[in-house]
């Protein structure tokens, strides 16, 4: 992965307090619309963390790949297609 891992990391710490927030909202019987919120707000930050891996990938592997040509290029844009409907998806 060629993405910034420090600035991934610090993303992905930051939503683990998310979750450790959302954790403690249930427990304390927080208002079930406040809960759903931070639920949205945690998965937009998932996303924008798929976001910048996917474009990173984009950016590096996929373009080495094409830039070397054959089945490997084919495979490359296959598994990119595949991450980008998963996101789509979810």
């Amino acid at each position: 992965m060629r993405a910034d891992k420090s600035a991934i990391d610090t993303r992905l710490r930051r939503i683990e307090g998310q979750m450790r927030g959302l954790q403690r909202m249930v427990d304390e019987d927080a208002y079930c619309i406040d809960i759903l919120t931070q639920i949205s707000a945690a998965s937009r930050a998932l996303q924008g963390v798929a976001l910048e891996l996917l474009d990173a990938h984009l950016e590096h592997c996929v373009r080495e790949a094409i830039d070397g040509g054959g089945p490997e290029a084919d495979a490359k844009i296959a598994e990119a297609s595949a991450a980008i409907a998963r996101l789509v998806r979810s």
